[in-house]
């Protein structure tokens, strides 16, 4: 194995080595307030806990409206028209706000996605140069080993 050669690519990857960013924490500070809100709905939206929150709502409102007295009902079986007027204003509000969340979270992984293939990259010609260093530890050991060997013929 060629010095020259393994100081060559030592030599390339100093060149081509970046400085390592937290992609995570870029990306975060790139966020506006207003984005950082509708990530912020998308996570909470996403969750069983609001899932919990709309069905508990949706089964004391029905239920009250199904079961109660006649004089404390406030949206009457079987229209419900208050409930599903409410219910569509929450989805109406909520869907655009959280196709937004999701492009800035596709966007988010796209970026974590890239800083991943910079480093593999980084790490296989880091790799490359390991093994060429190997090499040549290896062709040097066999030509001290021959020569320790040709020393102990000729005693």
């Amino acid at each position: 194995m060629d010095q020259n050669k393994l100081k060559a690519a030592h030599e390339e990857l100093k060149a081509l080595r970046k400085p390592i960013h937290n992609v995570n924490a870029k990306h975060k500070e790139s966020l506006s307030q207003l984005e950082h809100i509708a990530v912020k709905v998308t996570d909470s939206v996403g969750s069983v806990g609001f899932f919990l929150v709309i069905f508990t709502w949706t089964l004391l409102w029905l239920g009250w409206n199904t079961i109660a007295p006649d004089d404390l009902k406030f949206d009457p079986f079987p229209a419900f028209v208050l409930w599903l007027f409410i219910s569509n204003m929450i989805q109406i509000f909520l869907m655009p706000l959280i196709m937004i969340g999701q492009n800035l979270q596709g966007r988010h992984a796209e970026k974590r996605a890239e800083s991943d293939f910079d480093v593999n990259v980084r790490a296989e010609k880091e790799i490359e140069v390991i093994l060429l260093h190997l090499e040549q530890q290896n062709d040097l050991i066999l030509k001290i080993l021959a020569n320790t060997e040709k020393a102990d013929m000729t005693k």
